[in-house]
């Protein structure tokens, strides 16, 4: 598994390849291509990987930017799955800018998103809480978006918690979609994880469930 840090907002972008190979080249599942496209292609490609699946622990803009990029230098092979819950769908598509326009003049970032802006392709799975995708469990965790979510590997002792839960930190609340009282509910579900449960977070260091637990419980 590979981390890259991406974009003005210092985005994680997790790679995780998959064992299997297709036609002599490794799958992998990408986890929120928030921004670079080009830096993402190409370490893909060194690494003789292709994304079979994208996943995003929610839709906020700096989590979803480079996504038409790396959809679009894979047109080989088959279509690349883009899994996103439910709620948070309308951040997709062809009426998604509205919606990042929105959310990031909140805090004064429209021209980021008009910067960076490119039309953003439609989810092709819509996440519900419980359901199993690759490796992970869904978690529906509201709170910094209605649909945030983490997906927990519980083979693999780990979590990819987007915007929810950072080291030494949770997730803002304040911008639109943001519900303090739905954050602090996934945080305490979040808490009944194995303390060993490494957390691979949104944006800053890796942490531990127990790491963190010990901090907000």
């Amino acid at each position: 598994m590979e981390c890259l840090v991406l974009g003005p907002i210092a985005t994680n972008c997790w790679i995780d390849p998959i064992k299997e190979k297709t036609e002599n080249q490794r799958s992998c599942i990408l986890i929120d291509p928030g921004a670079d496209g080009d830096s993402i292609i190409t370490r893909l490609k060194r690494r003789g990987l292709r994304p079979a699946l994208v996943l995003l622990t929610h839709g906020h803009f700096d989590h979803v930017a480079a996504l038409a990029s790396v959809v679009r230098a894979f047109p080989d092979g088959p279509a690349i799955d883009i899994a996103i819950h439910s709620a948070d769908a309308f951040y997709l598509g062809g009426r998604a800018k509205a919606a990042h326009l929105r959310d990031f003049a909140s805090v004064g970032g429209a021209s980021y998103v008009e910067g960076l802006w490119e039309e953003l392709p439609a989810p092709t799975r819509f996440l519900s809480d419980g359901d199993r995708i690759g490796p992970f469990t869904v978690l529906h965790l509201p709170g910094h978006t209605a649909g945030s979510v983490g997906f927990y590997d519980p083979e693999g002792g780990r979590l990819f918690s987007g915007d929810t839960l950072f080291s030494g930190a949770v997730g803002r609340t304040d911008l639109p979609g943001g519900d303090g009282r739905a954050l602090g509910r996934s945080l305490q579900r979040l808490w009944t994880l194995p303390a060993k449960t490494r957390v691979y977070p949104g944006h800053g260091d890796e942490t531990t469930i127990g790491r963190e637990r010990g901090t907000y419980a």
